[in-house]
Formats: C-alpha cells, sequence, structure tokens
C-alpha cells in the first residue's frame, strides 16, 4: 500500500513539473544595437581626385653680375624678403675707385673735345677766306670728332663703372622666402658664375599641378568654359583633413602627355598662412559643380553583397530589412543614391554585420 502511494506521489510531481515548463514564457529574441542616420536631400559638388605637387609660382637663383668680397649678408635664411631689399654687399672699394676713374677721363676727354671744337669752328672761318688750306680745315675736323668720340667711349665707361658699382650690391629680383645660405661673409664670388648664393622662391601665391586621365578631358574641358572657374581644394596628407585649401583653376595644357595619357592642370592658392611648401605632395579635389537636392546618406551605410549595394532600412517596429540601391558616386563621407530610397528614411550606418532580414534593432 505504502509503494503504491509514492508511485501516485511520483507521477503527481512529474505532471506538475511538465505543467510549470508548458507555462514558461519563450525567451524573446535580442535586439541588436545599431547607430543610424537619416537619408537626406542636400547639395553636393562632382569633384575629380588627384595627387598634386606645390610650385613656387616664381624661382629666382641669385648669383653676381660681378665679382668681389662679400662684406655683409643682410638677411638670414629662411628669412621673408622683398622685391629689391638687399641680400648682399660686395666690397664696394674697387668699384667705386674703377668709376671715379673713369669720371676723370670723361672730364678731360670733355674738356679736349671742347678745344678740338673751337679749333675746327677757327679753322672753318679761316678757310672761308683762304688763310688755311682744305687739308688743315680737314685735320682739325678729324680731331674734334675723335674727341668728341673719346667722350662718347669714356661716358660709356663710366657708364659700366657705375653700373659694377650697382651690382657690387645684390638685391632681391623677386619677393618671396630665401632658402639655404650657401656662402658667408669674407667668401669671394665670382663674376657671372652659375653658383647660386641663395635661392628665392615667391610662394604667396602659389600653385600646385596635377593631372586628370584622358577619360576626364572632356568632362573637365566641357566647365572649363564656365564662369566663374571651377575650385580646387588641396589637403595636406597628414594634417587636419577638415582645414582644406580653397583656390581656383588657372591652368589648363594644351595637349595631352602621350606617355602618360593624362592633362596636366594646375591650380592657385593665396597660402597665406604658408601651410603650401614648394615641392610638398598635397591631396586635390577639382569641383566641376554642385548637384541641387541629391539624395545621400552616409557612405558606411552602403554595404555591397551579391546581389549589388544595398542598405538596412530602420522599419517603425524597430525591425530591418535590406534594401537595393543605385549608388550614383561618393563624395566625402557622403554616398549619392539615385534610386531605392527616399529622403527621410532610417538606415542603419554602423552594425550591420549582425543584421539579418526581419531582425529588431536598438538605436544606441
Amino acid at each position: 500500500m505504502t509503494d503504491l502511494i509514492q508511485q501516485r506521489l511520483a507521477v503527481l510531481s512529474a505532471l506538475l513539473v511538465l505543467a510549470g515548463c508548458a507555462a514558461a514564457p519563450k525567451p524573446q529574441a535580442q535586439r541588436v544595437p545599431v547607430r543610424v542616420a537619416k537619408a537626406e536631400l542636400r547639395a553636393m559638388p562632382f569633384a575629380l581626385v588627384a595627387t598634386g605637387n606645390v610650385e613656387a609660382i616664381r624661382t629666382a637663383s641669385i648669383g653676381s653680375q660681378v665679382g668681389g668680397v662679400i662684406t655683409r649678408v643682410a638677411f638670414r635664411e629662411g628669412d621673408e624678403v622683398g622685391e629689391g631689399q638687399l641680400l648682399f654687399q660686395l666690397d664696394p672699394r674697387p668699384f667705386q675707385n674703377s668709376l671715379d676713374q673713369a669720371k676723370a677721363a670723361l672730364q678731360r676727354d670733355r674738356a679736349q673735345a671742347r678745344l678740338a671744337t673751337l679749333d675746327l669752328d677757327r679753322a672753318q672761318a679761316l678757310l672761308a677766306r683762304n688763310v688755311i688750306s682744305q687739308s688743315e680745315y680737314d685735320q682739325k675736323r678729324a680731331a674734334a670728332d675723335a674727341a668728341i668720340a673719346g667722350v662718347a667711349s669714356d661716358s660709356a665707361s663710366a657708364g659700366a663703372a657705375r653700373l659694377a658699382l650697382a651690382y657690387a650690391s645684390i638685391r632681391a629680383p623677386i619677393p618671396g622666402r630665401t632658402g639655404r645660405l650657401l656662402v658667408h661673409e669674407g667668401d669671394y664670388v665670382k663674376s657671372q658664375s652659375s653658383d647660386a648664393l641663395v635661392t628665392i622662391n615667391q610662394t604667396r601665391p602659389v600653385r600646385v599641378a596635377f593631372t586628370v586621365p584622358v577619360s576626364q578631358v572632356p568632362l573637365v574641358q566641357k566647365y572649363l568654359r564656365i564662369k566663374p572657374a571651377p575650385r580646387v581644394f588641396v589637403t595636406v596628407p597628414g594634417a587636419d583633413s577638415s582645414a582644406a585649401i580653397e583656390g581656383g583653376l588657372v591652368f589648363a595644357d594644351n595637349a595631352i602627355d602621350p606617355a602618360s595619357g593624362t592633362l596636366l592642370l594646375k591650380g592657385e592658392f593665396p597660402n597665406l598662412d604658408n601651410r603650401l611648401v614648394a615641392g610638398q605632395f598635397v591631396d586635390v579635389r577639382l569641383v566641376l559643380y554642385s548637384q541641387d537636392a541629391a539624395l545621400v546618406v552616409p557612405s558606411p551605410a552602403v554595404t555591397g553583397g551579391q546581389q549589388g549595394t544595398f542598405v538596412y532600412v530602420l522599419n517603425a517596429d524597430s525591425t530591418v530589412a535590406p534594401r537595393p540601391v543605385t549608388v550614383e558616386r561618393a563624395e566625402d563621407e557622403f554616398t549619392v543614391v539615385s534610386a531605392g530610397l527616399k529622403a527621410g528614411e532610417t538606415v542603419v550606418t554602423d552594425g550591420q554585420l549582425r543584421l539579418s532580414p526581419g531582425a529588431r534593432a536598438i538605436v544606441r
């Protein structure tokens, strides 16, 4: 009897356990944390991207027209200098001495020319009265002409000496920044030597040279004829990408380089803060036009798959659904979508790898 009661109690316990298990709620699917953004309409520029090289708008290698000893260097390496500013002073004493000699010779020959001219006038009067012969008159005239020619020669010599004295003060032919100093006080420089004393680069404004492939040349040519000229933006690799420097397109070559199949273009920038340095490589964006009311989403929202590009759209009930889209182009951090989305729809920008169609998401 006792065993029967125990068996019935065991069966009853098992039934209670089964009933409790049947009544237990099913666990809900875990929501996937995601980040989202709205598809929106905005003006989007159309730009060509290239790598450019910064060029000084003018460069001058400073040499000396005359030979002499440097007595003064009037600047320091890296200084900004103005046009006509004194850079080097050569010892002026030899040039001053040559100028003084040329002036003295000029004064002497001017006095002799005046005397010869007076003799010629008197000889002309005597010839008119047949007091002297034609031969004597011709000699007086030749002497006067030689004296006048001597004055002209001495005047040219004085001018050359004056110019040599001026060349002893070597001045900047262009404004700009000086480079490495290659001579110092006490050095002797040769006349018209090919060795530069210093190089000046004018980098305000500055130009950036870059190329576009031949396939993009018709597009560039189309917008070159539209005023104002297309804008050029450059950023220095490694620097803050938001600090783009704006300039204008000022040059397009008249022929395509047959070796590279590219067209050379140049943009000009004020460079007032000297952020661009000659020889520097920069990232270039040539903005040809701006598309009004383009439908854009953040670029991380667009995913590529076997069926093409798509985005995950967040529905009102917190579920997500993949939506095929047609991508027109990407500009900076945005992608222009030409089909598949409407403005105002919410797309997932982060967390797509953990999503599947119909999954529930929670916005972080």
